[in-house]
């Protein structure tokens, strides 16, 4: 095996961790709220959707064209990120963005700690609306066509205008 490929898989692998130990304190937050008689959704998706808005102001700053989904492609999907959550690009064109996620480290995370499925399925919907808020940030439009925490092969991810 290659150097560069252990230092990618070396990469992936410390980003996957420090993912889902985030994804953990989520998950685990949460969870504790619901224990304690607390319905703290609307909190959490208030926070998670600003820091999409942020992130996407970000990525709509560093795009060549903000009209051309090719070119938010090159900025929101880097070899890490693509590496972390094992995704392929179905699609991408002017006009629509299409990925698939095989692999996500929130989800094994919360997996990890011995949640149910309705509890995976509900934390994945709350840190989707990151995603749904990079999306509007960007002037576009966000589909979740499925997801992995739902019982899915893959999630799959539609940006489009």
């Amino acid at each position: 095996m290659s150097e560069e490929r252990m230092g990618n898989e070396r990469e992936t692998q410390i980003n996957r961790n420090a993912i889902g130990h985030r994804a953990a304190w989520m998950g685990l937050i949460y969870e504790e709220a619901v224990k304690a008689g607390m319905d703290i959704e609307d909190v959490m998706r208030k926070a998670i959707a600003k820091r999409g808005e942020k992130d996407g102001e970000k990525f709509r700053a560093r795009c060549e064209d903000t009209s051309d989904l090719s070119s938010f492609r090159e900025v929101f999907l880097d070899d890490l990120g693509m590496s972390t959550f094992d995704m392929e690009v179905d699609e991408c064109t002017a006009d629509d963005l299409k990925i698939q996620f095989h692999y996500c480290p929130l989800l094994a995370a919360w997996k990890d700690l011995g949640m149910d499925d309705g509890q995976c399925a509900k934390l994945c919907d709350i840190a989707m609306d990151g995603d749904r808020n990079i999306a509007s940030a960007m002037g576009l439009k966000f589909d979740l066509n499925g997801a992995i925490a739902e019982g899915c092969a893959t999630c799959r991810l539609h940006f489009h205008k």
